[in-house]
Formats: structure tokens, C-alpha cells, sequence
């Protein structure tokens, strides 16, 4: 039997041709990088490649690595395998890895979204015969309201809570969700504070696009400098001390989380804003299609119900374990250094 190109390991996506990973979750010699989230560039690799805009992010994240940078496109061959990086759409930097061996190829396309969110390159379709997808919204209720819509909503809600003297406290992922928010916070209505954790990702980030100023809380921030302006925080602080003393604050998250019904509940959240950093189930259908792979693997999210309703379409779709953890992960998955980081956000 023909062994794949692409095949799934207790390590991650292993290409035995050319010796190398994609995204492992494991330690090994090489690996190659589809973008900065923790679930997909874990620490431990001896060699690391990724795309250029991604390499002061995980540096960041994981230290002095020995990291190598690729352009949009550029082509480079291990063993007479041919890779290449190309826009996923997901974070800035995120890239899908395009593998060709032998006239075959395959695509790996890490997370992706199909909305230009004007921060990250737009995703790329990509021409392969078989393609592996994540489906962390794959089902059908998952139907995005476009962004420019939900940032008026944002903004709406921040201006509502500085009329009535609070401070509003908007929780985003410190990589990709909170600069996306910053990037479109109208900064005529208040000033811009920051958690720690996402003020230095975002000063990373700042050599690559244009954000507004921000100012980090500190212990020598006073609650009453803050009523009225906005605080980017990661989820993670929520409920913590560093929050408590905002008071009176309203709180708000942007996930895709929040199309669900009882999610803001659950999470204790004020307000819930449907912004997500991946494909809705329209997205993922549209990008199968055109890619025109005849094979498609689905990997983390809602893997088992995206994948019947493939096969049903006539695809030959399959599903595969993989610990990538999808919106959740990319909060929840960190590094001690991370944590560590948040823990020096600060106290008002």
C-alpha cells in the first residue's frame, strides 16, 4: 500500500519523505510552523520553520529558538520535497503549508478564515488533491455576521457604557482577536487600555500593522482614569483581582463562542460580540470547493458531523485526532512564560 504523503502520528503531521512535521505537538528535529497560537507552535523543536511574520511572534512566545523564516510562496525542498507557505487568514502570519511530492499535493491549512479581517493576509486558495482542514465551527448554526457590522456594535456598546460613567472591559485572545478589536476601536470616544499579556503581544505586532495607542494598566492606574475607556484583557482575567478593582465596569467577549446561546451566561460576560477568528460552515464548504481536492481530512472542531456531511456531498472525507484545541486552545493552552506574563498584568 502506497504510504501517504501527509500521515497522522502520535507527534503530529508527519512527512517521512522529508523527515519533518507539520505543527507537532511533540518534540521533534524539524518542524514546520503554520502560526503563532500555543496548540500549534509548542516549544521543544530543535528546528523551527514558519513564515517570516510569524517568527518575532513565536520568539516571543517560546524564546530564542532556532527559527527560519520563509516568504508567501517561496518554494524550499527538503529531500525533493517541495513545501511552501501561503495566507491562511486566521492571525497575522498564519499560514496554510502547501507539500508537493511527485506531481501529488497536499495542504495543510492550520486555522484559517476567509474574511479579510484588513490585518492579516487574506486567505489563499490553494490547488491540491487533498486537504486538511480544521472545523472548529463546522456546523451549520455557525453563520458570521460580517466584521465591519460587529465592530459598529462594539464601538455602540463602549460609547453607551461611557455615557453612563463605566468602564468597559473587552476580553479577546492576547494573539490575533485582540489586535483585530484594537485595530477597529473608535478611539474618539475614550482611550485604550491594556492587560499586560496583550499590550507587549501587541507591541510584537506593531512592526507590522498600524494600531491605534494603547496604555497599560498598571498599579499605579487609577480606577477613575479608566471609567469611561475600554480595557483589552484576555480571557483569562476574567474573575481575577486585577479585574475586581475596575469597578464600575461592564464586561464583553468576542468569540465565535457567543453565536451560542447560554455561552455569554456561562461565562459570566455582559455582553457577547460573534467574532471569530475562523472559517463558519459556509466558509469551510467554499474553501473545500474551491481548492478542488477530491480527498479532505478534518481534523479539530466538529470533525465527525463536518466530515459525514462531506461524504454525503460525495467527497472522500475522513477525520483524524490531532491536539490542536481550536478558539478555546488558543486562551487556554499556555506556556509558563504566558502565564507568568498575565500574572504581571498588574493591579488598578
Amino acid at each position: 500500500m502506497k504510504q501517504p504523503l501527509l500521515a497522522f502520528n502520535d507527534k503530529g503531521i508527519y512527512c517521512a519523505q522529508a523527515n519533518v512535521y507539520l505543527d507537532p505537538w511533540r518534540p521533534v528535529d524539524n518542524a514546520i510552523i503554520t502560526h503563532g497560537h500555543s496548540d500549534h507552535s509548542r516549544w521543544g523543536h530543535k528546528q523551527y520553520i514558519t513564515h517570516h511574520m510569524n517568527v518575532p511572534i513565536i520568539r516571543h512566545r517560546l524564546g530564542e529558538i532556532n527559527v527560519t523564516g520563509k516568504d508567501w510562496g517561496e518554494t524550499f525542498t527538503i529531500n525533493s520535497v517541495k513545501f511552501s507557505f501561503h495566507p491562511a487568514g486566521h492571525i497575522i502570519g498564519s499560514a496554510q503549508v502547501r507539500v508537493e511530492y511527485k506531481g501529488e499535493v497536499w495542504v495543510f491549512t492550520g486555522d484559517y478564515k476567509t474574511e479579510d479581517d484588513g490585518i492579516s493576509t487574506p486567505y489563499e486558495v490553494v490547488k491540491c488533491h487533498t486537504f486538511i482542514t480544521e472545523n472548529t465551527f463546522g456546523l451549520p448554526a455557525f453563520k458570521w455576521t460580517p466584521q465591519a457590522e460587529v465592530m459598529t456594535d462594539v464601538n455602540n456598546w463602549w460609547a453607551q457604557n461611557r455615557a453612563e460613567g463605566k468602564t468597559s472591559i473587552l476580553f479577546g485572545y492576547t494573539l490575533g482577536k485582540a489586535q483585530r478589536l484594537l485595530k477597529y476601536l473608535d478611539t474618539d470616544i475614550g482611550k485604550i487600555y491594556t492587560h499586560g499579556a496583550v499590550e507587549n503581544m501587541t507591541a510584537v505586532l506593531r512592526t507590522m500593522v498600524d494600531f491605534p495607542p494603547t496604555t497599560l494598566v498598571t498599579r499605579e492606574t487609577k480606577k477613575e482614569d479608566l471609567l469611561g475607556s475600554i480595557v483589552l484583557a484576555p480571557p483569562s482575567a476574567h474573575g481575577s483581582t486585577w479585574i475586581r478593582k475596575m469597578t464600575p465596569f461592564v464586561t464583553g467577549s468576542a468569540s465565535g463562542w457567543m453565536a451560542f446561546r447560554g455561552a455569554r451566561r456561562r461565562r459570566a460576560i455582559d455582553k457577547g460580540f460573534v467574532l471569530s477568528d475562523h472559517c463558519d460552515w459556509q466558509g469551510l464548504l467554499e474553501s473545500i470547493k474551491a481548492t478542488g481536492a477530491e480527498k479532505i481530512i478534518c481534523t479539530h472542531g466538529y470533525s465527525d458531523i463536518f466530515s459525514t456531511y462531506l461524504r454525503e456531498q460525495g467527497y472522500d472525507a475522513r477525520t483524524e485526532q490531532t491536539q490542536y484545541e481550536g478558539d478555546e486552545g488558543e486562551t487556554e493552552t499556555r506556556t509558563p512564560a504566558e502565564i507568568a506574563e498575565e500574572e504581571r498584568g498588574g493591579e488598578v
